[in-house]
């Protein structure tokens, strides 16, 4: 570039060399590149200065550079905008970069204002105007000492045109605000050299006229484009410019030039010519993309310049002699050096079968460090002790460990054929010993191998990469020599249990970092800083762990497997700083000695470390022998042997390159004080966010010659790239990540030399890296990944960046050339088969059936889950359509649709005024979208041309090829990953053209249609097999013709609607005989039509007039095309009459309903090869009379719609989630229409775009309506032939950008549009692959018996079936007064009378025979015993009720269990503080000395307290149990809970000092709790979140008994909390060492009561003291799971067989006894309770599969409940119950329900017999009828009175869920849960809460 300066000296006089500006910069941010993307993305002074900022200037200077440029930033300069209020630091930082640039010897240009304005100034224009000049004189007071040159606006587009200023009035004052900072600068900055400027477009006329001789700015600066296809003109323009300003010096401040490749040397000319011509007064140019080639394309192109001078210049001078010119050589030689070798070898192919390749390593992506049994490694004890950047950890990191799916996801996206991953030792061996195996880390890499091969690709395993065991570490680690064995042992395993599957394997990747930055600088963990010693035995171990591991495969499993080991080593490439210097070229030798020659060399070459290695430590040793900078070990000869030639591949980390120098290293240790080197890299090599990786891509070829070389020249064994890549910065466009893809494309082109022309063997590339992750030391501050990881988000989502599109790239074409790729042509599709016609329907149609059938139905019937598969060629698919997603709105010459037209009006009706001219921009990022469908590997894409894109139009003389190019690609693109295109021919985006002439509504529209139709299979037929021509034409005629919602918004409710549904009709079967006639027989594809379909239930199916009005709601809305199309040619007989008797009592002489002609219904009928179905949701309808005026389609109907209340709701109004309807709307499509095929095109349901990501909503859809869809194909034999959903959230027409429905989230507000795959994108794919839903083996039957002597029982307590509560000398209990006030029981229920068991002893013992247990379980009603709880008095006639209780009970061969504690209170203790009040451990233990002395001799179980997490929560917290309290939820129950802790050890110890040796009973505690799932089970939070749950039952209570003090998490969880909310100390009381002694161990068995399971997540309470806010957590049921009689229980049997497993895992497998375990119903009475016989078979299976299967010591079962009774807060609304008590009937009988004699079956079978083996005489089939009282019709289940309305329980759930969440943020410090009598007796399983998501997420 010098010799550009020097031109001035050839004859002119206004360009001399020392004033010519050669422009540069700014800097960039976040990174520091040698190229910027402009001043919208320069460094800003936020951050520190980058640290080789310094060598790049110094790199610009030595290229020529004169001037850099360095754009203040308004906003960090004054945030507020106050001049008086700057940022002190920032000052500073700008001040030291321009000093930095000076120093260099840059001069600054400072420019003031690019686009950012202080967020405060942003008003309006008048206040920005007068605050910029404010904000300019403050910059050039502070910075004009240090700059000269100065430029106000760089963009003055962006102040003109993005809403600060626009129009004339606004330009003038830009200029006049320009003129006042000049005059301001000047006045104060006088002399000469100092000028400003202002930078112009070369369009901006108005601009450029009225700076004409202005003396506002001193030259002028502007932005150009140069073009290499259109160069010529570039000249005139500048020209143009000069005259416009009259003659006004120019600066081309921003030279962008495009269209250009490097090889293109006239155009380049054309433009360099310019800056010489003499007519041209040019000062300046900015030289970005000079600056950007190559070395010797630079030279070489100046060299070409001065040349090109000489040829033009008519004026003689040296540099034709001085450069030797020869133009047309030197325009040859520019690119032609390379030879053409290398131009070629970019043109092939890699190898077949290359290996493509990306990769992560267990502890930077895994997570989950303390999870799974996973021991402690170096890198966890490293972030904990803070040694990580900003403290970051591996914790959680990428959460890889949860999230299988959704990594190999993205490797099926990237199509990469091999993974390379590495293994957790600690996660195997958590000890690092083989002793210590961990099953479930074991089998966490068995789920990921099998996924990868599931997906077709190969892994490849590491075995270690850096994550030592710590227990290992503090042994030594691998500075101990017993390290090798234990390596041994590891990888030993690894290879047994992996290697039938893994067949490429690497002992280590990158040894050196271990041993350099891990035990020489100290850099990695383990932080070892020690150079001399350590870090050479560590290499020594790792050479002989490695090898062993090598001989241990040899010799013991490659003959089985099959597969190679080898090891993966890290080096760069050194060259010698000087090429001229022999000694530089010698030390860059020892540089590549010591890095990768002290590991390849003993594996390569001959076991022992390099001789120059060798050489060079022994020099030293004699140099400094008081000092030895370096002490390597020897190898014995045996040692030798056994490492040489120990890998079957050499494996290759590279990353970048180093110049190095020789040098005199000194005693100084490390590599180049002990090498004699010093390592530098070239200032002008690409730099990324490390500041150890430059790009310098020629360093890898150079590398693998090398390698072939010298290490293999003997074992020539093949070279795997396993490791190659760049990081980027943590902010900043993350996504566009630009430098790593020219990184890449760098590296991979070498690569590819290496192979085509050194004949390398390479047969693997490995991109580095797979995602973000946890990157050492540098924790999350650099990312590597192809795909970025939002480590903010507990999702942890991940999203393609553009690199990983362009590997996606590389990947399919095997290097950089497009290649042909073999042809599919979709999934083979049978020939439609051509039924006769069908008859016109009957009103109603035979179809009613299906309404006969279903509705009448059972809830269990219904909801019960149905496990199977579809048919094998079952199409599973995604759907799209154009104006949703493609955006290219005006692009490429496209026409306008009428959505475009609409949309881009103001007053649209679309939310936020928002449009579809961008959308997903899929019209431009297609290999975005081929990347999602590639992953998810869907059979089919359903998508939609655009009309306009086609034809701009309308019509065919205006056909745009480039529209059609866009399909073709999208199509082919689809085959080439054997995807079968489904393609809508039109989806609402009608060409505006042809609405002006009427749209649809002009019967014209049938033949333009048609003539498209045509072209589209004419075009597309030879690729596209399945054609619908349009969808929704239903929504179309309505919302776009009736109601005016939609375009083209036209509102003729009466008439237009069938107007135009007619020309729709005619129009699609026309269409359809064009392709039946002209092109099936050769392209043998099939067409139809996408109908919305939805399905509707009568209101009543025993009011016959509404099981009409719904026959006539599926012909009104299916019917109205469906029948025409699939029966007769012509409407519905519903319809037809239905719109004739309402046009005729409007006056009118026909129907408003137009007529076909015969003609037109033999064209109509019989045109569709199969039924496409879109379906959401379904209603009720009943009959209604509608309105005669206005005439409507709606009101013609006749009927009424309303939605199904107890279905969950969707955030779209009227659209409820009723998945039933999926199933009956299947069966009814068969019936009506002939049983076709059907094509389920549309399914989904909208989530709010808040959710993004984490969206359960989508899959409990997809969980509940594909299931439905299987029912209706395998049980109703419905021919359901493939199913779609959402590819991606897109425009959704009426709700613009508001929700999202598809399977990945599109951030709309990104320009790149970036797509990530949410949640419900990794359950489909599932379903995809196992092409339905399979039995889980958690549902499977196990058949076997329980131990001989097993309990087998049943259960009830005191208050909810005694009654007699003021008999007999009873004093009131805290259950009498709660009943008895008002509001707090449902139906106003109380346990006054209850079953009267205390008068019916002998009915209930009749009933435990009946059931045949062998125990009864009972409790004692503590006021029946002790009316004031004291033992001043003892009620004998209470005692002497259970005596004889316990006698009969005995005389019945039943045992009895006792349970002394069931809720009811003495009312006398409440009233002196109840369980508040310490004095009552003293009143418990008491009370349970009577009952042990009086009853303990007959009573051998006895259980101290009935599920104290309910007494205290439900009692003291929610306030809706006795005693009702709720205005102290931050501490109250942990007081509570304290004392009954206290208490029951007391009673324990009374019984085990006093009566235990003469009783010999069993004494423990029976708590509750359920089971807890993750909601997202990709998630680690919610794992977590469980895991809170299941603590917060058992870990609060049982933690204490079994292990002497409360958990360790309950404990932390508490704490936080308490401190959060800004305690000094936790607010759960602490035991002193005494009573951790005394309660520790006071316990005989485990007694827990189960009933259900939950999904939980957490929740962020903030600062708020609460025990919900302590647990953190927030719970919620699967929709599959069985709905109950209660609003809380869902049948879950699996929880609890985990929920068992857990308590043997975590309390050292104690005896248990379940002590409660059943399900309720509620509404008419049912005496077969099916669903009781079903919860019993599926639960007490699940306690065999414990007892049988994982070892649990299980020794008994409750069922609860014996009878019917009071249950607590619901009253008698909720029934338990084996036996029915009519309540109607004064003497209370007990009814056995059927359950009764399905429970003594497996009672007396001990479990399950085997049906196999049987019969069994103990199992009973044919239990005795018992008589049914006489239906009722049938209510909902759950629906319950709530604030005074009548709601399903799920929706009284939802309205308390949002009354808690109100009141959460409405009160500090505290939440009153004000719950309905629906929360009942205790149970925290709450069904139907799935919408408190939405709850919260509100807020």
């Amino acid at each position: 570039m010098y010799f550009l300066c020097i031109l001035g000296s050839q004859g002119r006089g206004v360009k001399r060399q020392d004033d010519f500006v050669l422009l540069a910069g700014p800097l960039a941010q976040p990174e520091l590149r040698t190229s910027s993307n402009g001043e919208h993305a320069a460094f800003d002074c936020s951050q520190p200065i980058p640290a080789n900022s310094i060598l790049y200037f110094e790199y610009l200077r030595s290229k020529g550079v004169t001037h850099f440029k360095v754009p203040l930033s308004w906003v960090q300069l004054l945030p507020t905008g106050l001049s008086s209020k700057p940022q002190p630091g920032v000052v500073r930082c700008y001040q030291t970069l321009l000093k930095q640039l000076l120093e260099e010897g840059l001069q600054p240009l400072v420019i003031l204002h690019g686009s950012d304005v202080p967020e405060s100034l942003r008003s309006r224009y008048g206040g920005w105007e007068k605050m910029f000049q404010q904000y300019a004189e403050f910059a050039l007071k502070e910075f004009g000492p240090l700059a000269q040159s100065w430029v106000t606006f760089s963009d003055l587009d962006e102040v003109l045109h993005a809403g600060q200023a626009a129009g004339d009035h606004h330009l003038q004052n830009i200029l006049q605000l320009n003129k006042k900072i000049y005059q301001f600068y000047h006045h104060n900055f006088p002399g000469n050299g100092r000028s400003l400027s202002i930078v112009l477009k070369g369009r901006d006329e108005a601009a450029l006229s009225q700076l004409k001789g202005s003396t506002t700015v001193d030259f002028l600066s502007v932005d150009m484009d140069f073009s290499c296809i259109s160069s010529a003109n570039f000249a005139q323009k500048l020209k143009n410019l000069q005259i416009s300003t009259g003659n006004m010096p120019i600066l081309i401040y921003r030279l962008t030039v495009h269209d250009c490749s490097h090889n293109e040397q006239e155009p380049l000319g054309n433009l360099l010519n310019v800056l010489w011509k003499d007519d041209l007064n040019i000062i300046g140019c900015d030289m970005k993309f000079f600056i950007g080639l190559p070395k010797k394309e630079y030279r070489t192109l100046f060299k070409f310049l001065m040349c090109s001078m000489e040829l033009f210049s008519s004026n003689p001078s040296p540099l034709k002699q001085y450069f030797h010119c020869s133009y047309y050589s030197e325009l040859w030689s520019l690119f032609e050096h390379k030879g053409s070798g290398e131009r070629d070898a970019l043109t092939k192919a890699f190898p077949a079968g290359f290996q493509w390749a990306t990769s992560t390593e267990s502890f930077k992506v895994e997570g989950a460090w303390a999870a799974g049994g996973k021991g402690e490694t170096i890198w966890d004890r490293f972030g904990h002790e803070n040694q990580a950047f900003n403290n970051h950890t591996a914790d959680t990191a990428a959460d890889s460990y949860r999230k299988v799916d959704i990594d190999v996801y993205l490797l099926r996206g990237l199509g990469v054929n091999t993974y390379q991953f590495s293994i957790s030792w600690a996660r195997i061996f958590p000890s690092g010993q083989k002793d210590s195996l961990n099953e479930e880390g074991a089998l966490y890499y068995d789920n990921l191998i099998n996924a990868l091969i599931e997906s077709g690709i190969q892994p490849v395993a590491t075995i270690y990469h850096w994550d030592l065991p710590q227990a290992l570490q503090d042994k030594g680690g691998w500075t101990n020599p017993s390290i090798v064995a234990a390596y041994k042992d590891y990888a030993a395993f690894c290879f047994h249990r992996y290697g039938d599957r893994v067949k490429s394997w690497n002992t280590f990747s990158s040894p050196w970092v271990v041993s350099h930055a891990g035990h020489g600088t100290g850099e990695h963990a383990p932080g070892i800083k020690d150079y001399v010693t350590a870090s050479y035995q560590v290499t020594h171990n790792i050479l002989k762990s490695h090898a062993e591991a090598w001989h241990d495969y040899n010799d013991n499993y490659r003959k089985t497997q099959g597969g190679k080991v080898g090891i993966a080593l890290n080096s760069d490439w050194a060259e010698a700083a000087d090429p001229n210097k022999p000694e530089d070229k010698a030390a860059a030798e020892r540089y590549l000695e010591f890095m990768l020659g002290w590991f390849a060399h003993p594996i390569f070459i001959d076991g022992d470390y390099p001789e120059v290695l060798k050489t060079q430590i022994e020099k030293k040793r004699n140099e400094c022998p008081s000092s030895a900078p370096a002490v390597l070990p020897s190898f014995t000869e045996e040692e030798k042997a056994r490492i040489k030639g120990t890998s079957d591949f050499f494996g290759l980390n590279h990353y970048t390159s180093r110049l190095v120098s020789s040098s005199v290293g000194g005693c100084t240790p490390g590599p180049e004080g002990v090498g004699d080197f010093q390592a530098k890299v070239d200032p002008s090599w690409p730099a990324t966010a490390s500041d150890w990786i430059y790009s310098m891509p020629e360093g890898l070829r150079s590398l693998l010659t090398h390698i072939k070389t010298k290490y293999l020249a003997v074992n020539n064994v093949p070279i795997y790239i396993t490791g190659n890549g760049m990081p980027t910065n943590d902010s900043g466009d993350t996504l566009n990540d630009v430098s790593r893809i020219e990184y890449m494309r760098g590296y991979i082109s070498e690569a590819l030399k290496a192979i085509e022309i050194d004949k390398v063997d390479v047969q693997r590339f490995t991109v580095q890296s797979l995602m973000d992750g946890f990157e050492g030391n540098k924790g999350y501050s650099e990312r590597f990944g192809l795909h970025q990881v939002n480590f903010v988000d507990g999702y942890r989502p991940r999203t393609p960046k553009q690199s990983a599109y362009f590997f996606a790239q590389i990947i399919e074409q095997n290097g950089f050339v497009s290649r042909k790729q073999d042809y599919f042509e979709g999934v083979k599709i049978s020939p439609p088969r051509r039924s006769t016609p069908l008859p016109p329907s009957e009103v109603p149609s035979a179809s009613k059936a299906v309404w006969e059938k279903f509705t009448p139905q059972k809830r269990l019937d219904r909801q019960m889950y149905h496990y199977g598969h579809f048919s094998q060629d079952f199409l599973w698919g995604v759907s799209s359509s154009a104006y949703q997603i493609e955006g290219g709105y005006n692009q490429d010459g496209k026409g306008p649709s009428v959505w475009d037209v609409v949309s881009n009006n103001p007053g649209s009706g679309i939310p936020e005024d928002v449009n579809g001219n961008v959308a997903c921009d899929s019209y431009n990022r297609l290999d975005e979208d081929l990347y999602m469908l590639q992953a998810l590997k869907v059979k089919s894409y359903r998508f939609s041309l655009s009309w306009s894109r086609i034809f701009p139009n309308g019509r065919r003389a205006s056909l745009n090829q480039k529209g059609v190019d866009y399909y073709n690609r999208l199509i082919d693109g689809l085959l080439a990953r054997q995807i079968t295109p489904m393609v809508t021919i039109y989806h609402w985006d009608l060409p505006q053209a042809l609405q002006d002439i009427g749209g649809w509504q002009n019967v014209e529209m049938v033949d333009i249609f048609n003539d498209y139709c045509d072209f589209c299979f004419a075009t597309f037929g030879d690729r596209v097999k399945f054609w619908m021509t349009m969808n929704d034409p239903q929504g179309l005629a309505w919302l776009g013709y009736g109601t005016g919602r939609i375009p083209p918004k036209i509102r003729e409710p009466g008439t237009a609607p069938y107007q135009v549904a007619h020309n729709l009709i005619k129009a699609h079967a026309t269409a359809y005989h064009t392709y039946d006639d002209k092109y099936r027989a050769s392209q043998g594809g099939m067409v139809s039509i996408a109908l919305n379909a939805e399905w509707v239930e009568p209101k009543d199916i025993n009011v016959p007039r509404d099981l009409v009005a719904a026959d006539r709601a599926m012909q009104f809305n299916v019917g109205w095309f469906a029948h025409p199309i699939f029966k007769n040619g012509d409407y519905p007989e519903a319809l037809k009459a239905q719109v004739l008797v309402k046009s005729e009592l409007q006056g009118l002489k026909q129907s408003r309903l137009p007529s076909f002609t015969d003609e037109e219904k033999n064209l109509i009928k019989g045109t569709a090869d199969m039924f496409c179905a879109n379906h959401y949701t379904s209603r009720l309808v009943t009959h209604v009379t509608g309105a005669l005026s206005p005439a409507s389609y709606l009101s013609d109907w006749d009927y009424q719609e309303e939605e199904i209340l107890d279905q969950p709701t969707t955030p779209i109004g009227f659209t409820r989630a009723v998945s039933f309807g999926m199933r009956r709307l299947l069966n009814w499509i068969k019936a009506e229409y002939g049983d076709p095929d059907i094509y389920i095109t549309e399914n989904s349901v909208a989530t709010p775009r808040e959710w993004a990501y984490d969206e359960i909503d989508r899959v409990f859809l997809h969980k509940t309506y594909i299931d439905e869809a299987l029912k209706a194909y395998e049980l109703d034999g419905v021919k359901v032939k493939g199913y779609a959903t959402y590819l991606m959230d897109s425009f959704q027409f009426l709700y613009g950008y508001l929700f999202g429905y598809g399977l990945h989230h599109v951030d709309f507000n990104n320009p790149n549009r970036p797509r990530t795959p949410k949640f419900s994108a990794h359950f489909y794919y599932n379903i995809i692959k196992d092409n339905g839903f399979p039995l889980p083996e958690d549902e499977k039957m196990i058949y076997g018996e329980f131990k001989k002597d097993f309990i087998w029982s049943s259960a009830t307590a005191s208050y909810q079936i005694e009654g007699a509560w003021r008999e007999d000398g009873k004093g009131l209990s805290i259950w009498d007064k709660f009943t008895h006030t008002p509001g707090k029981i449902s139906e106003h229920d109380t346990g006054d009378v209850a079953c009267n068991s205390y008068n019916r002893m002998e009915d209930d013992i009749a009933a435990l025979k009946k059931v045949k247990v062998s125990h009864y379980r009972f409790s004692i009603s503590w006021p029946r015993i002790l009316p004031d709880g004291t033992t001043k008095y003892i009620n004998q006639a209470g005692l002497n009720y259970y005596k004889k209780l316990v006698d009969s009970l005995i005389a019945a061969n039943i045992n009895p269990q006792v349970t002394l504690y069931h809720w009811d209170l003495p009312q006398a203790l409440q009233d002196v503080g109840g369980w508040e009040n310490e004095t009552i451990i003293q009143r418990f233990r008491d009370y349970a000395d009577v009952l042990f002395q009086n009853l303990g001799p007959k009573v051998k179980l006895w259980i101290t307290f009935n599920e104290p997490f309910i007494i205290t929560v439900l009692g003291h917290v929610q306030g809706a149990h006795a005693p009702g309290f709720n205005d102290r939820p931050d501490t109250l129950p942990y007081i509570v809970g304290h004392n009954i802790i206290r208490s029951h050890a007391e009673a324990w110890h009374v019984y085990n000092d006093k009566y235990r040796a003469s009783q010999g009973g069993l004494v423990s505690i029976t708590v509750n709790s359920d089971w807890a799932e993750p909601r997202n089970p990709y998630k680690q939070e919610d794992y977590e979140a469980a895991r809170n749950v299941v603590e917060f039952y058992l870990g609060w209570w049982v933690h204490p008994i079994f292990n002497g003090d409360y958990s360790p998490l309950v404990k932390k969880s508490v704490l936080e909390q308490s401190l959060a909310g800004g305690l000094t100390k936790s607010r759960l009381p602490e035991f002193t060492p005494e009573e951790i002694k005394r309660i520790n161990g006071t316990y005989d068995y485990f007694g827990l009561n189960h009933y259900c399971s939950v999904l939980a997540f957490p929740v962020d309470f903030g600062t708020t003291q609460h025990f919900e806010a302590d647990r953190g957590v927030v719970v919620i049921s699967d929709r599959t799971w069985l709905e109950t009689g209660s609003v809380w229980l869902r049948m879950t049997p699996f929880g609890l067989r985990r929920l068992l497993k857990f308590i043997k895992d975590e309390y050292r497998n104690p005896p248990i006894i379940i002590t409660e375990n059943g399900v309720s119903e509620n509404g008419p009475v049912d005496l077969n309770d099916v669903h009781r016989k079903y919860y019993y078979e599926q639960y007490i299976n699940q306690v065999l599969k414990a007892y049988l299967l994982d070892n649990v010591n299980i020794i008994g079962y409750t069922a609860w409940s014996l009878l019917d009774n009071l249950e607590w807060a619901v009253g008698y609304t909720e029934r338990f119950g084996l036996f029915y008590v009519n309540r109607s009937d004064p003497d209370l009988p007990r009814t056995p329900k059927a359950s009764v004699s399905f429970y003594s079956s497996i009672i007396s079978c001990n479990g399950f017999p085997d049906p196999t083996t049987g019969p069994h005489e103990c199992w009973n089939p044919n239990p005795t009828p018992t008589p049914t009282p006489t239906p009722k019709p049938e209510e909902p289940i759950n629906n319950v009175n709530f604030l005074g309305m009548k709601l399903s329980a799920e929706d009284a759930a939802t309205g308390f869920n949002a009354t808690f969440a109100l009141l959460i943020i409405a009160v500090t410090g505290a939440i009153c849960l004000s719950i309905g009598f629906f929360l009942v007796k205790k149970r925290q399983c709450r069904a139907g809460q799935e919408t408190l998501i939405s709850v919260w997420l509100t807020f």
